[in-house]
């Protein structure tokens, strides 16, 4: 019986490298598959590259389907620096990397003043594509076939506009209100079959709802409180606010906000008429509450732990809804994650060498306005963002100054930083073997040269954050994520060489038979394909 959705519910050597096991196989027949009339791009938000192997027992539902009768790439990457939710769904159906997208982080996301959302909640930021470069899949899809339309929903905003481009589509997020909504970008006023759903009003009437273990106690070998977690609650159960106007927000750090976005991606299909055909239409999605998580417990937490499980199930009951609305037959899925997670530091201090910590560069910051005031140039001359810094020539230039000298000794003061592994002038980067040296590669693959001129790598799983976690390196632990294409015109099988999430894009229009509009990073996985 099945079940229901809940109510709430290139630089050239890698790209050979890359591309080696996708070839047909020997002695196969390269065949063309037929053109499905609905791809779904599934995201999950921090979906780290170990979870399904190491749930996969416990796991029921979509996931389970996925990686059972699926194309499985078990070794693929992000393969840039800076691993955060803007630049990983700029580059998922884009097929490039950041340094063409220009999202190369998520502070140079989506925000954007000048399209306000329809759904306003104080202190959220209008929101548009406006600084995404380049074409997707769905240009792609729709200069083919002027009748293709998209469908994209998140709980982040960022996650919804991205993986579409700048295209002008259904594209709906979450407002801490307790409806999904959009911005001025897309529409003079929110679309009546969201405000149907949205009048379900079921974010607020998540008030006083209990997150418990799915599973008896003893299926989770995880302890239920490490001290360096965040939040003042760090055991099970997890009770949301029963005031209705907080349980809006709080329903976000736990499993039913995926339960509600999935809830809004059938209602919009089902209005819509997303995936009826003839022609092909995308529906993107991305279950957020993965990422919210696993910030604030850790991956190795129960609470983490409990929400694969939970997102399992959730998207099972969406595959069997989704595939009563629509023919199976016809429809492709594409699965995989926008980033990983670096484990507690707490937890890998005899585990990884040398030993990660917490630090913050607040200290090294407040050194470079006194580098710069000493030698008589403005203080805002130096760009600190994240983990690089970027010199206003203009600035310097005024100062009769050599950014060079500045830029050395913030060098040198970041290297006196525990915590922190190297720091590289950007155009050292550029000659570094990019092969050999993945952190190059990916700092490369992040930033056009001249963008930035620090880049800052820190030890193995040492973080900025004072508690929880977080991702955003360079390591494999932050880059890796699965890969699955299931459904029309996939081989189920297991791929075990190295891939990239910017092959996703061109295997996708591959299958499709379109033509993408510029060049790609990445390259088509054909080993996927029936």
């Amino acid at each position: 019986m099945r079940k229901t959705l809940p109510a709430a519910i290139a630089v050239a050597a890698l790209a050979a490298c890359a591309s080696s096991g996708n070839s047909t196989p020997p002695g196969a027949t390269p065949t063309t598959p037929s053109k499905p009339t609905l791809v779904v791009m599934l995201t999950l938000d921090q979906l780290r590259g170990d979870y399904i192997q190491r749930f996969r027992p416990q796991l029921t539902g979509g996931l389970a389907r996925f990686a059972n009768s699926g194309a499985w790439y078990t070794n693929a990457h992000h393969d840039h620096a800076i691993t955060e939710t803007a630049p990983g769904h700029a580059s998922l159906l884009s097929g490039r990397f950041p340094r063409s997208t220009e999202i190369a982080s998520n502070r140079a996301g989506v925000n954007d003043p000048s399209s306000p959302w329809l759904e306003f909640y104080p202190g959220e930021p209008g929101a548009s594509p406006m600084r995404f470069r380049g074409t997707g899949l769905f240009d792609w899809m729709h200069a083919a076939d002027g009748r293709s339309r998209a469908l994209s929903i998140s709980m982040k905003d960022r996650s919804a506009i991205l993986p579409i481009g700048k295209a002008k589509q259904n594209v709906v997020w979450y407002s801490t209100s307790g409806k999904f909504t959009t911005s001025t970008y897309y529409a003079s006023k929110v679309p009546g079959w969201l405000n149907a759903f949205n009048a379900r009003d079921l974010g607020r009437r998540s008030a006083g709802r209990v997150w418990n273990l799915l599973l008896p106690e003893s299926a989770y070998p995880e302890p239920d409180s490490v001290p360096a977690e965040a939040g003042s609650k760090v055991t099970f159960p997890h009770i949301i606010s029963s005031d209705s106007t907080n349980a809006a927000s709080a329903v976000r750090n736990s499993p039913f906000m995926d339960e509600m976005t999935l809830a809004a991606a059938l209602a919009g299909v089902d209005a819509l008429g997303i995936g009826k055909g003839p022609h092909t239409d995308l529906l993107n999605i991305s279950l957020s509450a993965t990422d919210v998580i696993g910030h604030t417990y850790g991956p190795d937490s129960r609470e983490l732990h409990d929400q694969i499980l939970r997102v399992d199930r959730a998207i099972g009951a969406f595959i069997d809804s989704l595939y009563k609305m629509r023919d199976s037959s016809q429809i492709v899925f594409a699965v995989t994650g926008d980033h990983g997670v670096a484990s507690l530091p707490e937890l890998n201090i005899e585990r990884a060498s040398p030993p990660p910590v917490r630090i913050s560069l607040r200290g090294v910051v407040t050194a470079a306005r006194k580098h710069l005031r000493d030698a008589g140039v403005d203080t805002t001359a130096l760009l600190f963002d994240g983990f690089t810094v970027s010199a206003d020539r203009d600035k310097f230039k005024a100062a009769k100054v050599s950014p060079d000298s500045i830029l050395d000794k913030v060098a040198a003061d970041f290297r006196a930083v525990d915590g922190v592994a190297r720091v590289d002038r950007f155009a050292d980067l550029l000659k570094r073997d990019t092969v050999g040296d993945p952190i190059a590669r990916r700092w490369n693959h992040q930033f056009y040269p001249g963008e930035i001129d620090l880049a800052i790598t820190l030890t193995r799983m040492s973080i900025g954050s004072p508690s929880g976690t977080t991702h955003g390196s360079p390591y494999d632990y932050d880059s890796h994520v699965p890969i699955i294409f299931y459904g029309a015109g996939i081989r189920p099988g297991v791929h075990a060489n190295f891939v990239r999430t910017v092959d996703i894009g061109p295997t996708l229009a591959a299958l499709l038979g379109v033509r993408p509009l510029e060049k790609l990073d990445g390259v088509p996985l054909r080993s996927a394909f029936r």
